[in-house]
């Protein structure tokens, strides 16, 4: 049985209906299921059983014997929130709680981590766990994500194989619950859709252009595949940057949506809300040498071909993987 924490969300669900294509249903998804607005990123998938997440911790200690591997996704990622409890209960804590029954039971685990830890990329992007410990990141989720890092660094007893993997910015089908918290071609898409045209955040860095702000970009779906490799577990344990190692700007990106719907750019631009503003990152870029090192060989998609996928193939038509 593979265990998929974070099921019902953006990334979880497209590795459920990933691994379901490939004939893999032998699943337990884990999340808080209450929150319907999720719900049709589950329509259809095939699975074992269901496990809302409080109670996750009781399941394993009664099941975790049968489980072959953890993938555990499921996070709060609300860059906006500030209260720090929220993160300490459901980044932190419950982390620690899969990680210790992967060690009891010794399952693989693979888990999300964040590019957020790397704050105003003072020290590079570099997955180097030696200069992990000096990463100042910008919020409280960021923190969180750093807090666990350093933790499972800290280690003695570990799971068999073990990978955290810090998370660029992902987009791709399945996020239309995600409302504020979407990607930016998911805002522009609607956007035009409805008004067409698009508003893109202004440049607060006299470094930076309006819409020149660059961050690594990264389709869920070389996301996804990543992770099948890491299941294999023939890398090495560790944390793993998670990208396409491209960064681009976010005019860049709004410019391929509308080319992907067949219309002209019409980009207007508007202040970066206050509340994210003296947090907000101005360019991240993935090194991905060290994934790269350990055998992953497959091609990451070019934001062109990840943004037309993603407007023709799901946005299109309200489809998920």
């Amino acid at each position: 049985m593979i265990v998929i924490t974070g099921a019902a969300g953006f990334i979880g669900s497209c590795i459920v209906g990933t691994l379901n294509s490939k004939g893999i249903n032998n699943l337990i998804l884990v999340d808080d299921f209450s929150k319907t607005e999720k719900g049709s990123n589950l329509e259809g998938k095939l699975f074992a059983a269901m496990i809302q997440r409080n109670d996750f911790n009781q399941w394993m200690s009664e099941f975790g014997d049968e489980v072959t591997c953890v993938l555990h996704i499921g996070a709060r990622t609300d860059t906006t929130e500030f209260d720090k409890s929220i993160f300490d209960e459901l980044n932190v804590n419950y982390s620690k709680m899969v990680w210790n029954h992967c060690v009891k039971f010794q399952i693989p685990l693979v888990y999300a981590s964040s590019a957020a830890t790397y704050g105003l990329g003072e020290l590079g992007y570099d997955d180097n766990e030696a200069t992990m410990p000096d990463l100042q990141p910008l919020n409280p989720y960021g923190w969180s994500k750093q807090w666990f890092d350093m933790w499972a660094l800290e280690q003695t007893e570990t799971p068999p194989h073990w990978y955290g993997l810090k998370f660029f910015n992902v987009y791709g089908p399945n996020e239309y619950h995600k409302a504020r918290m979407a990607s930016v071609i998911f805002h522009t898409f609607n956007q035009v859709k409805e008004h067409g045209s698009m508003k893109l955040f202004r440049s607060h860095n006299p470094n930076y252009t309006d819409g020149g702000q660059m961050r690594d970009f990264v389709y869920v779906k070389d996301l996804v595949s990543v992770i099948e490799f890491l299941m294999k577990g023939t890398a090495k344990s560790g944390i793993y940057n998670l990208g396409s190692g491209k960064a681009r700007t976010f005019l860049d990106l709004a410019t391929n949506t509308f080319k992907a719907l067949g219309k002209e750019p019409q980009i207007s631009f508007i202040d970066t809300p206050a509340d994210i503003r003296d947090k907000y990152q101005y360019f991240t870029e993935a090194n991905m040498q060290k994934l790269i090192d350990q055998g992953y060989d497959i091609p990451f998609h070019t934001l062109e071909e990840g943004v037309e996928d993603y407007v023709k193939n799901y946005l299109v038509g309200t489809k998920y993987v």
